[in-house]
């Protein structure tokens, strides 16, 4: 099982960062092949609606001059992927809110991609708006037919300096629980995901 994490801020070994690691520190030890990959600071642009997506219908988007068609070909490989954003204005990130925009309707376009897949937000805080980031990432996930693991909590940590969410140790054990709850699930689903209704 594959699990991908998408770290939508643009600073290396940040917060966000930290928090996804968590998560996937879980699902290595239980046998997920894992990978996180930056998509904050590569300046992927947000959806133009031009719905060639919807004429070509080759899971790829027809803006082919940023990262998003790399990045979205290693979303449709997962059977898991964490969505991390810090909140930037009481929202997401820019670059993570133009992938959601675009993934989400290509994926649509393309005979519902992500059905069945496994989606889970993280989001980093330094104070307030971490909900409204993190249900702006869970409606993507809710619109495109996957499924949304439990956890303790709502999947946040708290801190502003680079490190400083290692302190929330209530953060971190969401973290870690996050992972072990998409663990479960994908060994509960993911053999059966050929049945996940289609319409």
């Amino acid at each position: 099982m594959y699990a991908l994490a998408l770290n939508g801020s643009p600073r290396k070994g940040g917060n966000t960062e930290l928090l996804l690691k968590e998560v996937l520190t879980e699902l290595n030890d239980a046998g997920w092949e894992t990978e996180l990959e930056m998509v904050g600071g590569t300046a992927i642009r947000g959806c133009i609606a031009c719905e060639k997506c919807f004429e070509n219908k080759d899971n790829e988007c027809s803006v082919n001059k940023d990262k998003f068609n790399d990045i979205f070909s290693k979303m449709l490989k997962a059977d898991a992927m964490i969505l991390g954003s810090p909140t930037y204005f009481a929202a997401v990130s820019a670059d993570l809110k133009a992938l959601i925009e675009r993934s989400g309707y290509v994926a649509y376009a393309n005979d519902h991609a992500f059905s069945g897949k496994i989606g889970a937000a993280v989001v980093a805080v330094r104070r307030g708006g971490a909900t409204h980031a993190y249900d702006t990432i869970n409606h993507m996930f809710q619109m495109s037919r996957m499924v949304i693991p439990c956890s303790t909590y709502w999947n946040m940590g708290f801190g502003h300096s680079k490190g400083e969410v290692l302190k929330d140790e209530e953060g971190l054990a969401n973290m870690r629980h996050l992972g072990k709850c998409i663990d479960w699930l994908g060994k509960a689903i993911i053999p059966t995901i050929d049945n996940y209704p289609k319409s």
